[in-house]
């Protein structure tokens, strides 16, 4: 009788996320692209195309590097559903990513495996869900009354330290879990090569530093891995050998 009952198979729950991811995913892309179109031919906000483009320009110098470095570092925590769910609710660095983080070590996978990637998508699911309610109560109800009592010494300091200290939390976190020194060392040695060489050297890439210490610590973490342990095949579980 046990036979006879069966559960969804990985491939059917990565069909429907990348069915339904792909077009929630894209709806979101029309409606956040769509402003400037509304802006330019119904509004009447006096701008023409020219200043559009110069303005995207501007923005795409200084965030343009990270439309290829956010998805090859993301991804291998997140998996693909995650990858969708992430991208359309944004926030990822200081608020999804983290809580994908801290379920995968909270339950004891790995990221890259198939519960590593379960347990980032339930993770951002929970995170969405505390988010809106968090909004709704201190922003939407008692936003106004706790900006006025909030002194402006806390604010500033909560401006200035909050986001590094998630990060740096985060970071620590995902350092114990993964047990990868090698790769550990060479992220950090790379981060210190880029920030206190190159920039101060050549300080026009300051703007695709993170890009640069990104894409050097994967080509050196990749052409100088164990061969003989990366290439084993993992079980069926999911679970595989991460770069040593």
């Amino acid at each position: 009788m046990s036979n006879i009952i069966t559960s969804p198979s990985h491939a059917a729950f990565e069909r429907t996320t990348t069915k339904w991811g792909s077009r929630t995913l894209f709806i979101g892309f029309l409606i956040a692209t769509s402003v400037p179109f509304y802006l330019l031919f119904v509004a009447d906000a006096n701008v023409n195309l020219g200043e559009i483009l110069k303005g995207f320009l501007a923005v795409f110098a200084v965030y343009g590097v990270f439309y290829i470095v956010e998805p090859l570092t993301y991804f291998p925590i997140l998996g693909p559903a995650g990858m969708y769910q992430a991208f359309l609710i944004g926030n990822i660095s200081n608020k999804l990513l983290p809580s994908a983080i801290v379920a995968q070590d909270t339950i004891g996978v790995k990221p890259g495996t198939r519960k590593g990637e379960y347990a980032a998508t339930m993770a951002i699911c929970g995170a969405a869900l505390i988010h809106v309610a968090s909004m709704v109560l201190f922003v939407g109800i008692l936003g106004t009354w706790l900006v006025s009592i909030i002194p402006e010494p806390v604010t500033l300091v909560a401006k200035l330290y909050i986001l590094p200290a998630i990060l740096g939390g985060v970071t620590v976190q995902l350092i114990a879990s993964l047990r990868q020194v090698k790769s550990t060392l060479i992220a950090l040695g790379a981060a210190a090569l880029v920030i206190l060489v190159l920039i101060p050297l050549v300080p026009v890439l300051a703007s695709g530093d993170v890009a640069i210490v990104v894409i050097l610590t994967i080509a050196i973490t990749w052409f100088t891995r164990n061969k003989a342990l990366t290439d084993k095949k993992g079980p069926a579980d999911g679970d595989n050998v991460g770069i040593n």
